[in-house]
């Protein structure tokens, strides 16, 4: 029996999302994972399922980028059992004129050698500014 090891599962996640290459991302995703990204921005609630979180979730920050300048770096990982923590930068113009410059954490627990979820933790006040500047953080989202 082959075991997969669950850093090097999210350390090929996080560089396909560096790189570009929609089918590792896809692929790094058990059909049933969640991803919660807390707070109270528009995209802050629990994602449900692979799709949900690469078509919606994923696929609708890109949309807030100057296309070809996302720059994602991954500083460090830990990990224990089937959990990893990865520390990462992400950095890009955005199509409000502004610099998106973050620095995030995911927490990830990976089963089957898929990642089953997620719990992203970054400043959700610099996202608010940089990404939904007409966002107001005092309703919750949905609410509009």
């Amino acid at each position: 029996m082959t075991t997969i090891d669950p850093r090097a599962v999210v350390i090929r996640y996080v560089e396909a999302v560096r790189d570009g290459d929609a089918d590792v991302i896809q692929d790094s995703f058990c059909e049933d994972a969640t991803w919660h990204y807390p707070g109270d921005l528009p995209v802050s609630k629990v994602w449900q399922g692979r799709d949900e979180i690469v078509n919606e979730f994923l696929g609708g920050m890109g949309p807030a980028f100057v296309p070809g300048t996302l720059e994602i770096e991954l500083v460090s990982t830990i990990a224990e059992n089937d959990r990893v923590v990865a520390e990462w930068t992400s950095k890009a113009k955005t199509v409000h004129g502004g610099t998106y410059d973050n620095r995030c954490i995911g927490i990830y627990t990976v089963r089957d050698g898929k990642i089953a979820s997620v719990i992203e933790y970054a400043d959700t006040r610099h996202v608010a500014a940089m990404l939904f500047p007409d966002h107001d953080a005092r309703r919750p989202a949905g609410t509009e």
